[in-house]
């Protein structure tokens, strides 16, 4: 269940056609147990549901950090870094089917070995940082 047991402010899932086949296994489930994860930190608000961009997205001070889009973790990073996964095999620069890959964002291999939630943790960190 979306923002399970440590939550009673979230009553949504990111479920959807968008989620429908191709999506790597357990993939949904691995966001959910990281929405879990984070959603009990100041600030950050659990998706929103509906539909849209940012309906299965995580929030920090109503700004986008990660959220779930075709069966992949995306995420909002420093340029450098995102660079950096890209160069190291891990994942693409995020495209929101808008033919422009954005600088900023990350969307990571599902095959991938890294830790989604030390980058999900990494992207958190850069929304504050960019917080007013």
């Amino acid at each position: 269940m979306l923002c399970g047991a440590r939550s009673t402010r979230c009553a949504t899932t990111v479920r959807g056609p968008a989620y429908a086949g191709g999506v790597a296994d357990g993939a949904q489930e691995r966001y959910e147990e990281l929405v879990d994860e984070l959603i009990g930190t100041d600030g950050v608000t659990p998706p929103r549901g509906g539909s849209g961009f940012g309906r299965g997205a995580m929030r920090f001070q109503n700004k986008i950090f990660a959220m779930f889009v075709r069966g992949r973790l995306v995420l909002k990073l420093p340029a450098d870094r995102v660079d950096a996964l890209v160069s190291a095999g891990d994942g693409i620069r995020f495209d929101a089917n808008k033919g422009t890959p954005m600088k900023e964002w990350f969307s990571l291999d599902p095959q991938s070995r890294r830790e989604w939630l030390a980058l999900a943790r990494e992207a958190l960190e850069f929304a504050k940082s960019a917080a007013p």
